[in-house]
């Protein structure tokens, strides 16, 4: 298999993207694959055990003149992804979604509401705490994470509207001050959070699965990568729901919207994590498969977020910093897990509440279903993306 560049790396995704990245002296790109131009948010990991946010923005976007509630930004909003998807408009009711990010983002209340104004979601139930669940002292603010931030909170409203969103912000964007952030999360209740980020995989990975993510009762969502083809941690951990990404556009279908797979996509086969038990992916391997299930995260088909920090305001993001949030947010639409469930299993137990997406590919591998989407499962788009809640909720 081949090993992945660092997350954050500027790499080629299907052979036709390149990335620039937020704070580096590296310039966008065209992608010929995706028809835009986008960057990446954060700033190239520059030690082992560093992760990068996995938010990628549109460049160059044209947005109205004057945005009201008739003119709404460009990119998708939540009426699109509750019609694609099949999701109730007001879900999430009574649950907590606790989204996990490095460093602060000080506008973070402000452009939530700015973002549930403009689509008439109501106010936020919203807290923001630390990485050992404090108010203060916050972390140092950075412009990249901010608006990963914005991106997450804005897609959890987009699916779960009624849900309380906990924003966990970690000291450094290192998978132990991180981690210890998704701690804090379960232990302030939520039974659902979402990660945007990623790194390398290594051999300790499985001492942070144990440390980490072993929360039975809590469906934790991991973004798969955004390099295509190539396994990453944590979404190769065995115990989180890992999500890969589409392009997602409306159509004449009796849906009404179709899939593809996105060539930016992280997939592939864990070097250190076995296989879960609940896992059948048929490819004949004793290691972790990537990806779980999959939403939209191609720029080129990305969603609205408002970022002032950073930005001006409204911008376009995808990634599959943008498919993270909103399975977790499907989990909450769902309703409660299992006290002893591993939530991850879910889906592999309920593939009829899933849109199977058959088309698109994130490279090449010796092992088709790796990197090309077919019938069934594959690493891209994993069992393919929510058909209302079914697939995400306890069996029984």
């Amino acid at each position: 298999m081949r090993k992945k560049p660092l997350a954050g790396a500027a790499v080629a995704i299907g052979g036709a993207l390149a990335l620039s990245f937020a704070g580096a002296p590296a310039h966008a790109q065209e992608s010929a694959a995706s028809g835009s131009t986008v960057a990446h948010q954060c700033a190239r990991p520059d030690k082992p055990g560093e992760m990068a946010c996995l938010a990628l923005k549109r460049l160059h976007v044209t947005q109205p003149n004057k945005i009201g509630r008739h003119a709404d930004p460009s990119g998708l909003g939540p009426a699109d992804l509750q019609a694609a998807y099949n999701l109730p408009k007001d879900g999430g009711e009574g649950a907590t979604v606790a989204i996990i990010d490095a460093y602060d983002d000080p506008n973070a209340e402000a452009d939530l509401k700015a973002y549930r104004d403009q689509y008439g979601l109501g106010a936020a139930d919203f807290q923001k705490v630390n990485q050992n669940g404090e108010a203060s002292p916050l972390p140092t603010a950075d412009s990249g994470w901010a608006g990963e931030i914005s991106l997450d909170l804005d897609m959890v409203s987009a699916v779960a509207p009624k849900a309380k969103i906990l924003l966990v912000e970690a000291d450094q964007p290192s998978m132990d001050d991180l981690g210890t952030a998704v701690n804090t999360a379960v232990k302030m209740g939520a039974k659902y959070i979402s990660n945007s980020y990623g790194g390398s995989e290594d051999a300790s990975d499985t001492q942070a699965d144990d440390k980490y993510f072993k929360h039975p009762g809590v469906a934790i969502t991991v973004s798969s990568g955004d390099s295509g083809y190539g396994a990453e941690y944590p979404a190769a951990s065995q115990y989180v729901t890992s999500v890969g990404g589409t392009s997602l556009t409306k159509d004449s279908s009796d849906r009404g919207w179709s899939e593809k797979a996105w060539d930016g996509a992280g997939s592939g086969e864990s070097a250190y994590d076995a296989k879960p038990e609940w896992q059948t992916d048929a490819t004949g391997t004793s290691k972790r498969g990537i990806a779980d299930v999959a939403a939209v995260a191609d720029p080129a088909t990305g969603v609205a977020v408002y970022d002032s920090y950073q930005e001006a305001g409204w911008v376009v993001y995808g990634g599959t910093s943008a498919s993270s949030p909103i399975i977790a947010g499907v989990y909450a639409d769902a309703g409660t897990p299992g006290d002893q469930d591993m939530p991850a299993s879910y889906p592999w137990k309920a593939t009829t509440g899933l849109n199977d997406v058959t088309s698109g590919s994130n490279g090449s591998c010796d092992i088709k279903q790796l990197c090309n989407a077919g019938d069934g499962w594959d690493g891209p788009t994993g069992l393919g993306t929510p058909n209302g809640t079914d697939a995400f909720k306890p069996a029984g």
